[in-house]
Parts: structure tokens; C-alpha cells; sequence
């Protein structure tokens, strides 16, 4: 049989420079590119104020992990939560009788409906216990009794 090697460390990004992933790299030239445009448009004071501005942002995008998980993750979790409904309600008087969602008709087996004896003994509800607590070694009176009446009828 072949043997593979196994990629260990699959999440962990390539190194360019020294610790700097190539990541963070384009994060940071991206940052300092809006900071010489700044420079270029802008007064000497604004553009102070928007270089740091610019500065923190991108260091924060380029370096900062939340929970092992780069940041621009954590913002678009954010954003994908933030336009989710805070509320889920279901509805179920839009269902409509004839609404088969695409399904062919042919397909649905209509269920026999359940018969429920909802008045339980309180042996028969001790009986039940006793299966549950001994993870089904125990059957029961009416399964082993009917167990016996099948091995009776075989033999």
C-alpha cells in the first residue's frame, strides 16, 4: 500500500517577511497607499489625522486575532448577524394544504395516524423505567411473554 505525506499545520499562513504573513502584508501596503494618497489631497494637519486613523484601522485588520481567527472575520460574522432576523417565530398558518415545495405527489406516503393510550399504570410506567435504567436488557413483561409465545410456536 502507498503511503502519503499528510500536510500538518494547513492553517497556518506563509511567512514573507520575517513573522508578517502575506496577508498582512497587502493589508498594511493597502493601508500606507491611502496614507500617501491623503498626503497628496489633503492639508498637512488632516492628513495627520487621517493617517492615524488609517494607521490603527489597518493594524488592526492586519494583526489583531479574535478567538485564533483574523479580524476581518470577526467583522463579517458581525455584519452577516447584525441582518439576520434577532427573532425566529414560526408561522404555521402559512403553510398552505396544497404547497408540496416542489416534490411530486407520488412521493408522499400518507402516515397511518398514532394510537395513543395516554393512561399509564403505575407498574406499567415502572416497567418502562426499569428498560430505560437497563438500556434495553430489560424488554418488559409483554415482549419477553411475547418472545416466548413465538419460540413456543417455532418448536
Amino acid at each position: 500500500m502507498q503511503q502519503f505525506v499528510v500536510p500538518q499545520f494547513i492553517d497556518v499562513e506563509d511567512k514573507i517577511i520575517g513573522p508578517i504573513t502575506i496577508r498582512q502584508f497587502i493589508v498594511m501596503l493597502a493601508g500606507f497607499l491611502i496614507i500617501a494618497i491623503s498626503y497628496k489631497l489633503f492639508d498637512f494637519s488632516l492628513f495627520i489625522t487621517l493617517g492615524l486613523l488609517t494607521l490603527a484601522i489597518t493594524g488592526i485588520f492586519a494583526f489583531l486575532k479574535i478567538n485564533g481567527r483574523p479580524f476581518h472575520y470577526f467583522v463579517l460574522n458581525l455584519f452577516q448577524t447584525l441582518k439576520r432576523p434577532r427573532l425566529r417565530a414560526w408561522h404555521n398558518g402559512l403553510l398552505l394544504a396544497g404547497d408540496n415545495y416542489g416534490i411530486e405527489q407520488s412521493r408522499f406516503i400518507p402516515a397511518a395516524p398514532a394510537v395513543l393510550n395516554k393512561h399509564y399504570t403505575a407498574s406499567r410506567l415502572a416497567e418502562l423505567s426499569l428498560i430505560v435504567d437497563t438500556k434495553g436488557a430489560y424488554r418488559g413483561e409483554r415482549e419477553e411473554m411475547g418472545a416466548a409465545e413465538v419460540r413456543r410456536e417455532k418448536n
